[in-house]
């Protein structure tokens, strides 16, 4: 899924996770929009941020 990365933080999203490509500084997510899978999750536990993308940490 391509997703636009925003300038600034989507304020309705909170994201603690530092090594995604659209993490903000302050627990934000830069992504335009996300999208939580799987479908027939049970609880939070089963489900997973499918718009995560690792951080580029080359050198």
């Amino acid at each position: 899924m391509a997703v636009r990365k925003m300038e600034k933080p989507n304020e309705g999203i909170k994201c603690v996770v530092n090594t995604c490509e659209y993490y903000m500084n302050g627990d934000h997510c830069a992504a335009e929009k996300i999208s939580v899978e799987p479908r027939n999750a049970k609880g939070s536990e089963e489900t997973d941020c499918a718009t995560f993308e690792p951080k580029d940490r080359t050198f």
